[in-house]
């Protein structure tokens, strides 16, 4: 199906609303900040993403990306959503798009369906935007490359640029694989997740477990290394082996895992599992709205 504005707006600002409220491990919580970054800048951020996300149907991915990081900062001190904005716009204009093509499919199916022709048709343009929306956001862990460095012009497509970028970052591995991450494991998560009867809070940090023992965490392997993030994945793999958040033996791993990630500053946090979360809460946001929509009946 497709969605209505406002609907994308507010499935985007509930989704990084549910992510940066969920205790996850190593990241910015309700009752964990970093020096320079708190909770607070993460509501900011999500009111700020929610009518950049509404106009993605009438511009370019990376003009939406530009738009919702530009956005943030006025409201932010430093990067709070760059993963994120990265992430969502091209699933906010798949939903937003009138393609009756796939109209008999599932609601994810029929998103994946436009998502992967929105992935397709990315442009130099779209890249040119991105590139300066991640100056903007100026991330850790950035780096440089050889090939496609963002503080460049860039010469190819910003699906071409992630493609390159995809062995290194799991946010641009998703523009190549049409969303594998999200579609594949994070939603199918999540709902079982849902269906035990977590509430969003709860079942984001048993997505987030889930898909850090299965992927580790890219930004954790720029900032400290491949097999410290591969280590960070395993620790992970135990928290979900003695239970997640369902028992009180995954709890206590859980804590383990927390003090283990925030012994060292920012260097451990991994958070583009937590931006990978939001994609998902956001995919399944949309789900929700699409099969509750009221008639003047009911």
């Amino acid at each position: 199906m497709r969605y209505d504005p406002e609907t994308v707006a507010v499935a985007a600002q509930l989704a990084c609303l549910l992510e940066a409220s969920a205790e996850k491990p190593g990241n910015v919580t309700p009752t964990h900040r970093f020096a320079d970054l708190d909770y607070e800048d993460f509501l900011r951020a999500a009111a700020a993403i929610g009518p950049e996300m509404a106009r993605a149907g009438t511009r370019g991915v990376g003009e939406t990306v530009w738009a919702a990081v530009a956005a943030t900062r006025r409201w932010t001190r430093t990067n709070v959503n760059l993963g994120i904005a990265l992430l969502l716009a091209p699933l906010a204009r798949a939903a937003l798009l009138d393609d009756m093509t796939a109209a008999s499919l599932e609601p994810a199916e029929a998103l994946r369906v436009r998502l992967r022709r929105v992935l397709r048709d990315l442009t130099v343009e779209d890249a040119r935007h991105a590139y300066a929306a991640i100056r903007l956001a100026t991330p850790g862990g950035l780096g440089t490359v050889e090939r496609h460095d963002v503080r460049t012009e860039p010469t190819v497509t910003l699906r071409e640029a992630m493609a390159a970028a995809a062995d290194r970052d799991s946010i641009a591995a998703e523009y190549v694989t049409d969303y594998a991450i999200t579609f594949e494991r994070a939603r199918p998560a999540l709902q079982q997740a849902l269906k035990r009867g977590l509430s969003y809070r709860q079942a984001a940090v048993q997505v987030f477990l889930e898909l850090l023992a299965a992927v580790p965490d890219t930004l954790i392997a720029r900032k400290a290394g491949r097999r410290v993030a591969e280590a960070i994945s395993r620790q992970a793999a135990r928290v979900v082996a003695a239970g997640g958040v369902f028992t009180e033996a995954g709890h206590r791993a859980l804590a383990r895992l927390d003090r283990r990630l925030r012994r060292d500053g920012r260097r451990l946090n991994p958070g583009t599992t937590a931006d990978l979360v939001a994609a998902a809460l956001f995919v399944t946001l949309l789900e929700d709205a699409g099969s509750q929509v009221p008639s003047l009946e009911s």
